[in-house]
């Protein structure tokens, strides 16, 4: 079987990030941990934890570091994770985060952050004709529907056009989401822990780019256990040319 991994995927809102996560994690064997997935759950079930974030959510507050951490700290306490390894969809989104996730995780440590790297304009086009299961989150599009009559085909949800899938409101995250995220992707570039892959392309394309850029950072570290310290140090970022 194939070695497990402790992945984190970042990605803009349109990079594919979930279905890249999704796939990752199908061919490490390892859990998908999708913040939203366990928010939508957590909300759903009327959690302690979920009313306190639908009451963030509903006042317009972006959901508080502290409520993001205490869901995916418990997530990765257990089994399946601690075993094998994870791929986290979702968090870590600041500093802040990414700080508490390395401590989480002792004595082990993320094996490597990937940067799904897609133009903003082809980003607003996938946003444009996305359409997204209201209650289990599963996202289709006008070019690929459900099967049956706008229901997904996971839940048998009704499946919709997010409101706030307009242009304007599309290039405002974004633009959020590049002032969030610019200082978390140089945390982790400082730490010789991000890859930026290429997500343009067709899933089975990105996928293998992906997986190259895991094993590329894996056996670079398997050569550096097995000699002297380099004094070069292995190019932390992979794109295609």
């Amino acid at each position: 079987m194939v070695p497990g991994v402790r992945l984190v995927v970042l990605g803009k809102q349109g990079a594919g990030k979930g279905t890249q996560c999704v796939r990752l994690s199908h061919h490490y064997v390892v859990p998908h941990v999708s913040t939203g997935d366990m928010l939508r759950g957590e909300v759903k079930s009327r959690t302690p934890l979920g009313l306190r974030a639908k009451e963030q959510m509903d006042s317009g507050e972006l959901i508080a570091d502290e409520l993001i951490m205490e869901m995916v700290g418990r997530r990765l306490s257990e089994g399946d994770t601690r075993a094998r390894g994870f791929v986290l969809d979702g968090c870590p989104r600041t500093i802040s985060q990414a700080t508490e996730l390395a401590s989480l995780l002792l004595p082990d440590h993320l094996d490597l952050v990937i940067d799904l790297e897609v133009p903003t304009p082809l980003v607003l086009k996938r946003l444009a004709s996305r359409r997204v299961c209201v209650d289990c989150g599963a996202n289709y599009s006008v070019s690929s529907p459900p099967l049956s009559n706008w229901t997904c085909d996971v839940c048998g949800g009704e499946v919709i056009q997010r409101p706030d899938d307009t242009e304007d409101a599309i290039r405002r995250r974004l633009d959020l989401y590049e002032v969030q995220t610019a200082p978390l992707i140089d945390w982790y570039r400082s730490r010789d822990l991000l890859a930026s892959v290429n997500g343009t392309g067709a899933p089975d394309v990105v996928t293998r780019r992906c997986v190259k850029a895991i094993e590329l950072r894996r056996n670079a570290g398997s050569a550096s256990r097995s000699t002297e310290p380099s004094s070069s140090p292995v190019e932390p970022e992979t794109r295609d040319r």
